[in-house]
């Protein structure tokens, strides 16, 4: 029996990764009615992550209340492996820049509260290993919030507990961290991270990523100097430097928190959404993995973005890949180099981005019937 292995990135912005695995699922149905398909859909640790990872790895959601990044209560999800031993959260879900609409987007005011929320509530559920998605933030905050949910106290000169946003990080004269939850030290934390950018300087989280976020030059200066404040009593009360390691500018500084104050390892996004689904055992007996993104290029293949990823791991097994994206760009025939293997375009042909997107999973739906009837005339011809 053939095997087909559908493991998509998200075309950000019209196509999740597991609607994009659904669609491919349906047109293998048409194609190779008797294949077998896995679905392992992609994500780089924002938007989407629990819906992907939970599909790979079948198991609870639960839905909760928290503290939005302005305050304000939001509803997030977070999902629990059938093993009752993993948790998979998402950032985005309680953080995210989406929450703060765009009149009010200025990264002093917003905080990761939300998203300590959501680590709290499954270190309760007594798990052992928490998969965390740091995409997408609202935040510059250092991840004080997030820090301050799971017990943590942040105090000025007065001995006042500061509110956990960006605007109040050059205020923090004391940190405490002794009440810190002791499920912590039970658990595991995985973050999924494809950023590399240290805490401070002109690579940081406030120059890099604060403008995105809201911040004029003036507030990134004044979070730049807070950032730097912070990191200087965090390393204080810990004797360690959380600045310098690569991702602990992550999500405003939450890379910081988690991997420099928890003990968190920080992973590629690809890589560890693969190890968490099991993806090179999914591989035996595959005959054709189709993997693809928004937009394949030659920066594709240098920064190693999933459908890369994907395609370096059945190389070593000789399995053959297929790239489904929105566009292609120049570079993106250097994955032919990485293993036996073929990019198409869902575009049938010129037309505006809004129309493609508008219309991307009937777009996308047509390309997989195409590719898989293409992946048929082959079979035969070498028969």
């Amino acid at each position: 029996m053939m095997k087909l292995l559908f493991a998509p990135d998200s075309f950000k912005g019209s196509l999740s990764a597991a609607a994009c695995c659904k669609l491919l699922e349906r047109a293998a149905r048409r194609v190779f009615p008797g294949a077998e398909t896995v679905l392992v859909p992609m994500a780089d640790g924002g938007e989407g992550t629990v819906d992907a990872l939970m599909m790979g790895r079948p198991g609870r959601r639960f839905r909760m209340q928290v503290t939005g990044p302005l305050f304000a209560p939001v509803e997030a999800c977070w999902g629990l492996t059938a093993d009752d031993e993993t948790a998979v959260l998402e950032m985005a879900q309680a953080s995210g820049l989406p929450l703060v609409p765009e009149q009010l987007r200025d990264p002093r005011n917003t905080t990761s509260l939300g998203t300590g929320e959501m680590i709290a509530n499954a270190l309760r559920a007594g798990v052992k290993h928490i998969l965390i998605g740091i995409g997408g933030s609202a935040t510059n905050d250092g991840g004080m919030g997030m820090l301050q949910a799971l017990g943590a106290v942040f105090t000025d000169a007065a001995g006042r507990e500061l509110r956990p946003v960006g605007g109040e990080l050059i205020h923090v004269a004391h940190a405490d961290f002794s009440g810190l939850m002791p499920e912590l030290k039970r658990a595991r934390i995985t973050v999924i991270c494809d950023v590399t950018n240290p805490l401070l300087g002109e690579n940081g989280a406030a120059c890099v990523y604060g403008p995105q976020k809201g911040a004029t030059p003036a507030i990134v200066e004044e979070l730049e100097a807070g950032m730097v404040h912070y990191a200087q009593v965090v390393e204080a009360a810990l004797s360690r430097d959380i600045s310098r390691f690569s991702g602990a500018g992550a999500a405003g500084g939450l890379g910081a928190a988690l991997g420099g104050v928890l003990g968190a390892e920080l992973r590629g996004g690809a890589d560890a959404v693969m190890d968490a689904v099991h993806f090179d055992a999914l591989l035996a007996g595959v005959s054709l993995v189709i993997t693809g993104e928004g937009r394949m290029d030659g920066q594709s293949l240098r920064y190693g973005k999933a459908p890369v990823r994907v395609a370096e791991r059945c190389a070593e097994r000789g399995i053959p890949v297929a790239a489904l994206v929105g566009s292609i760009g120049d570079g993106a025939q250097e994955l032919y180099n990485l293993c036996e293997s073929t990019v198409f375009p869902i575009v049938p042909g010129p037309m505006p981005l809004a129309e493609a997107m508008a219309g991307a999973p009937a777009l996308y739906e047509a390309a997989a019937e195409r590719l898989l009837r293409a992946v048929r005339i082959g079979m035969r011809i070498r028969e």
